[in-house]
């Protein structure tokens, strides 16, 4: 079912927290992929290591749009992240998709990543967006309506919450705005994180 953009939480730590166990839904010529949301990133508007920290720019504008959008950006020039926008328009505020339980579309994802082995197909964010067939031509895109792109729900109930500093940054990296679904196998990052 897909989630309309009133029932996201105002707030982008809960919404960061509430996204897990929710669905991404991909729907390309090649066929339909869907995963189900297991680690996510809170990034704030007056956070440091946000990129929209120092503003709104062509490269960062999906970020500013209001909640359930896709923010599209290329990290170190190779892999590809998947962002939902997390607060009212203009504010800037962001959820970093960091990795996936791939739930239907398997074979998809493994021919889009060039690879078999399930466990790595979704667990990172640079593999679930390749994964998924994630690229600039998404960017903007409004989540809470169905196309190439979209969330949803399906009644999925998460286990236990872990939380932890993110991954990869060095900005402000001390926070504790990292997510995840405790004892799921495609949580990325260091075992010692995901305790």
């Amino acid at each position: 079912m897909l989630i309309h953009r009133e029932e996201f939480p105002d707030n982008t730590v809960t919404q960061a927290k509430w996204l897990l166990g929710k669905l991404v839904v991909r729907h390309t010529d090649a066929g339909l992929m869907i995963g189900r949301i297991v680690e996510t990133e809170a990034y704030l508007h007056d956070d440091e290591a946000a990129h929209s920290f120092r503003g709104m720019t062509p490269r960062n504008r999906s970020l500013f749009l209001e909640k359930g959008h896709a923010y599209v950006y290329i990290a170190y020039g190779v892999s590809m992240m998947l962002n939902v926008s997390a607060g009212k328009a203009g504010v800037g505020t962001g959820v970093l998709l960091r990795a996936l339980d791939p739930v239907s579309g398997i074979e998809l994802m493994e021919k889009n990543r060039g690879i078999a082995k399930l466990r790595d197909l979704t667990r990172g964010p640079g593999r679930l967006a390749q994964a998924f067939a994630i690229d600039l031509s998404l960017q903007g895109l409004d989540l809470c309506r169905k196309g190439e792109l979209w969330l949803a729900k399906d009644g999925h109930k998460v286990g236990k919450i872990g939380a932890s500093k993110r991954i990869g940054i060095t900005k402000n990296a001390d926070p504790l705005l990292r997510f995840f679904v405790k004892d799921n196998p495609f949580v990325s990052g260091p075992g010692a994180l995901n305790r």
